[in-house]
């Protein structure tokens, strides 16, 4: 068996799967041309056979491309994403909320289809991915704005009644709570031990909004200040330290679910990545930029990298489990090291 069918590529080549499609290229020496590895023509011999990361590779590996699969064009993947990167640019710059056949309309698909793969490439409906538009600008104008009812109808919602029916779940406390600047919030948590070291957890009334891992206890809660500056923080709670032991017992055999609600709190590009992390199963790995890939904009690897630092719920959001491409660990909020452990300790699940 040659080097290249020991290579997970090799397979996506036999498969001629195109969802394999801009993210490596292969060359053939007979023929001189290169593919995209869903290329319909005949299977050349693997030992004949080069696989490149780039497509700036595969041209300078002296071959043409091929004239079947057309390499340098767009793949339809990126065709599609392409699509969806314009509706987002569409619902972020209106004023409103488009309505999904409107969207639909001006990106070409119908409204059916365009809902399925705009929910399978950023993880949100669009509907959800407007809210979270409207919202943000709401957070924004508030403290602009001369009233709280100025900043609602200029961050698009066209009326303030249903607006206010469900303020608290999109920021989280009232309008006027937040124009204020107190979020009269109060956060419970508690600091425990487990074998990757010190373990802080901080719950809301809805659900969990950061488990912190690190060497030093005080540290951690320095850290959870620092993340809910405003915030009226709750320790010393016997009854919140059993939560605490659950969490802990996650951790150990991330395996076998939370099974407590989460309190995720990002803005909607990190929530995108933040859901694409959940769907990586425990005992697998993925990397940068495949997950730069899932949620539709290949170009921001980098973005991702950042989101995965900014997630507070360490292993129940599991950035752990996102690698480099070379396979080196690359960074970890929380110390390579762990990573290294949490990734060694769920292979053996």
């Amino acid at each position: 068996m040659t080097s290249i069918e020991h290579d997970p590529r090799w397979t996506a080549i036999v498969k001629r799967d195109r969802k394999a499609d801009g993210r490596f290229w292969y060359s053939v020496i007979t023929t001189r041309i290169y593919c995209r590895p869903s290329c319909p023509s005949r299977l050349a011999r693997p030992d004949n056979m080069r696989l490149h990361d780039t497509i700036e590779a595969a041209r300078a590996s002296g071959a043409r491309p091929c004239r079947r699969c057309d390499p340098d064009a767009a793949s339809p993947e990126a065709r599609g994403n392409a699509r969806i990167v314009r509706a987002c640019r569409l619902i972020e710059a209106g004023d409103a909320p488009p309505t999904l056949a409107a969207l639909a309309r001006q990106i070409g698909l119908s409204p059916g289809h365009f809902q399925r793969v705009f929910k399978s490439v950023t993880g949100l409906s669009p509907r959800q991915y407007a809210e979270a538009c409207r919202s943000g600008r709401l957070r924004d104008g508030l403290r602009e704005a001369r009233t709280v009812t100025d900043a609602i109808y200029a961050a698009g919602y066209g009326s303030s009644s249903r607006f206010y029916e469900k303020a608290a779940n999109l920021l989280g406390m009232t309008p006027t709570a937040l124009r204020r600047g107190a979020p009269a919030e109060r956060l419970r948590f508690a600091i425990g031990a487990c074998s990757l070291g010190a373990i802080l957890v901080a719950s809301s009334d809805k659900g969990i909004v950061a488990i912190l891992l690190g060497d030093d206890p005080d540290q951690l809660a320095r850290d959870l200040q620092d993340r809910f500056p405003r915030a009226d923080l709750i320790g010393e709670d016997r009854e919140y330290a059993q939560l605490v032991a659950t969490v802990v017992g996650f951790v150990e055999a991330p395996g076998v679910g939370l099974g407590l609600p989460l309190d995720i709190r990002g803005t909607a590009f990190q929530q995108r990545v933040w859901n694409a992390l959940r769907e990586i199963p425990a005992g697998s790995t993925t990397t940068y930029t495949e997950i730069a890939h899932r949620i539709g904009v290949p170009a921001s690897v980098r973005a991702v990298a950042n989101a995965c630092g900014a997630n507070a719920l360490a292993v129940a959001i599991p950035c752990h489990r996102v690698i480099r491409r070379d396979g080196a660990l690359s960074g970890y909020r929380w110390g390579v090291e762990r990573k290294e452990r949490l990734i060694e300790r769920e292979k053996t699940l």
